[in-house]
């Protein structure tokens, strides 16, 4: 069943959304060279607390995990497509990193995704990163009221197919609201007119993913968690939480 959200309630996911998105700032520019994915969660950490809010990602469990989710920062790096766990790898020169991040504040939830080059780019990489964040930016223009969720998952897969790139099948975004994955579910490819209309109050995740060596296949790593490319290729994720209103969408989570 679909929440739709009040304004009120739209107004309170989006100071929620502005943690997140200050929280990915944040991690962002401390990320460089030398550099742990351990210490970008602690960074992340230090926002919720000062922010006073919790982290839906830590000990969260879906049915496919093996585990509880050790962070609160998921921190994908080259040919990790997305759910990275952070552990003592320290970043270096050229990687391409993928960070995803929620906050619950007030009882609603907010979450996003950036990826960006550390240090000096690999061949290819910006470009990958330009089309995620295209892609993402397709779907947001997409999210308007009579439009059909069909209609978003079409616009992003149109860039990212025509980029050459592949699309992870089987994960896409969703509705967010009260919990962190609500309905509906949004697909990074299908067919636009189809799915559930759109309406005024609707809150979503539209978070494209691409992989780079343009093939879809991908494995999870022994952690359970982390999503890698089966052919080595990297990858990009974007990612904002937003608002379908009467006045077009509103991103909640914009930096």
């Amino acid at each position: 069943m679909v929440e739709l959200k009040t304004d009120t309630s739209i107004d309170a996911m989006y100071e929620a959304g502005q943690v997140v998105a200050r929280a990915l700032t944040a991690a962002r520019q401390a990320a460089h060279v030398g550099v742990s994915l351990l210490e970008l969660d602690e960074v992340a950490h230090d926002v919720l607390r000062e922010a006073g809010a919790t982290s839906p990602f830590l000990g969260y469990r879906p049915s496919f995990a093996p585990t509880p989710f050790p962070a609160v920062l998921c921190a994908s790096v080259n040919d990790a497509i997305v759910h990275g766990v952070p552990g003592p790898y320290r970043l270096r020169d050229g990687d391409l990193v993928s960070l995803d991040f929620g906050a619950e504040l007030g009882g609603w939830v907010g979450d996003s995704a950036l990826s960006f080059i550390v240090g000096t780019p690999r061949k290819g990489d910006p470009r990958l990163v330009e089309t995620a964040e295209r892609a993402l930016a397709a779907g947001i223009e997409a999210a308007v009221v009579g439009n059909r969720v069909g209609d978003i998952a079409h616009a992003i897969g149109t860039v990212c197919r025509g980029a050459g790139y592949g699309i992870p099948d089987g994960f896409g975004g969703h509705g967010i609201g009260r919990r962190m994955h609500e309905d509906p579910g949004v697909p990074n490819e299908g067919r636009p007119g189809r799915g559930m209309r759109l309406r005024h109050g609707m809150v979503l995740a539209i978070e494209p993913m691409v992989i780079g060596g343009g093939t879809d296949a991908y494995h999870a790593a022994p952690d359970g968690w982390t999503l890698k490319t089966n052919d080595g290729s990297r990858a990009a994720h974007a990612e904002h939480t937003v608002a379908i209103t009467d006045s077009g969408p509103r991103i909640l989570t914009a930096r």
